[in-house]
């Protein structure tokens, strides 16, 4: 087993070669990737800083003239990421482990986020406490707060670095004999006032062959299925909550970014999309909403979660770029509307019922939605168990026909 220390072996030499030797005492192989550009390392590295660089097509003699702070780490992010995918490709890579302050864990956690989901991926870093989203992303980073800063060997900073290597060393060196499952996996987004669909959907998934795969439409739950879509580790996509296109689109806390819808689009694999939650943009406490959307309709969901309704106007332009999004699949593609409500709020005497501002949504779907992508209209919530089987069907017929579906 081998893991991969990246780290600046100008500044944080004593520090890697710590771990390196708790490591290697596990019987684990180390491979150190130097990612320091200012200074000549503190000893040899397996991959060199100027490597590295090579990697991102620049050299370390341009860094260190240059660029600026911020772009030299850029730069070695992009390369140390080519580099891991490439040692895990060729077999030198079962782990990686990172060491550092601000720039180490910008560099060495782009370097976890280009492997794939399951490979072991630990941060040890001095921004492990705060808001760790720049690092994770939608990956599965572990990060472990260092407590002091890595600047030296002491009782404090020996320890922690121990337990940080000592668990890398533990996951790349056991297995959990985890069960892969060889049914065909399906793609679900779900929030909270989408759950019943979601439930009633993967029973009837379920039952016919298929796993689920589950993702909470909270921004990085949308950028986490985008990415496996790529990575090729679903088969097909029942999107019933796309949600995050609101926040996107408003200002919300939970966007997906731009290239939410895309990937499935862009995979040619069979996906069914409907349209739950997008009557809502989500933000923090009560307190936090920007005081630019002051007068409008509310919903608090807990003292964290505070919903604001989306309006006719907002739906209206939703409508437009989630058909704009369908328009572009080289897939078999659905487009489902539940009539009757977007969400458990849009139901008839809830908070969000609007079906004026629905009415908005579907017309500008209509309007936009090419003649290739199946329309699919339903006069009840999306909530209802007859739309959630409704969608569920279409989606297993279209991975049948594809060659996808569970063998008969």
């Amino acid at each position: 087993m081998s893991v991969v220390i990246v780290g600046t072996l100008d500044t944080k030499a004593e520090e890697i070669g710590f771990a390196s030797d708790v490591l290697t005492a596990q019987g684990v192989d180390v491979h150190v990737v130097d990612v320091g550009v200012m200074g000549e390392p503190g000893f040899d590295p397996d991959t060199s800083a100027g490597e590295v660089a090579e990697a991102a097509g620049t050299t370390l003699e341009s860094l260190r003239g240059e660029a600026d702070r911020g772009e030299a780490i850029e730069a070695m992010g992009e390369g140390a990421a080519a580099v891991a995918r490439r040692l895990h490709e060729e077999g030198v890579l079962d782990g990686v482990l990172g060491l550092g302050g601000s720039g180490n864990t910008s560099v060495a956690t782009t370097a976890m986020r280009a492997l794939p989901v399951g490979v072991p991926k630990l941060m040890v870093s001095t921004m492990a406490s705060g808001d760790t989203e720049p690092y994770v992303g939608a990956s599965d980073v572990t990060m472990m707060y260092s407590v002091a800063d890595i600047e030296g060997l002491n009782q404090l900073s020996r320890r922690v670095i121990a337990n940080a290597a000592l668990a890398m060393a533990g996951m790349v060196s056991n297995d959990a004999d985890v069960d892969v499952d060889e049914r065909p996996a399906v793609a679900v987004t779900m929030f909270g006032v989408t759950t019943p669909c979601v439930k009633t959907a993967r029973r009837y998934l379920e039952d016919r062959g298929y796993e689920t795969i589950v993702f909470h439409a909270t921004g990085t739950g949308g950028r986490a299925m985008e990415d496996l879509v790529r990575q090729g580790v679903v088969d097909g996509v029942l999107d019933v909550t796309t949600t995050e296109w609101a926040d996107e689109l408003v200002g919300g806390v939970l966007a997906a970014g731009p290239d939410r819808l895309d990937a499935a689009a862009e995979m040619g694999i069979p996906q069914v999309v409907s349209v739950g939650a997008l009557d809502m943009v989500n933000f923090g406490p009560r307190e936090s909403v920007p005081a630019e959307f002051e007068g409008r309709q509310f919903h608090v969901h807990n003292p964290q979660v505070t919903l604001m309704r989306t309006t006719a106007e907002e739906n209206a332009e939703l409508g437009e770029i989630v058909a704009g999004k369908l328009n572009d699949a080289t897939g078999p593609t659905a487009l489902a509307l539940p009539l009757g409500g977007v969400s458990m709020l849009d139901a008839e005497g809830e908070d969000f019922h609007d079906p004026e501002a629905d009415a908005a949504l579907f017309d500008a779907l209509r309007d936009t939605l090419d003649e290739d992508v199946e329309l699919i209209e339903y006069d009840g919530n999306v909530n209802d168990d007859a739309f959630a089987e409704r969608i569920a069907a279409t989606l297993d017929e279209y991975m049948r026909e594809a060659g996808v579906g569970p063998a008969e």
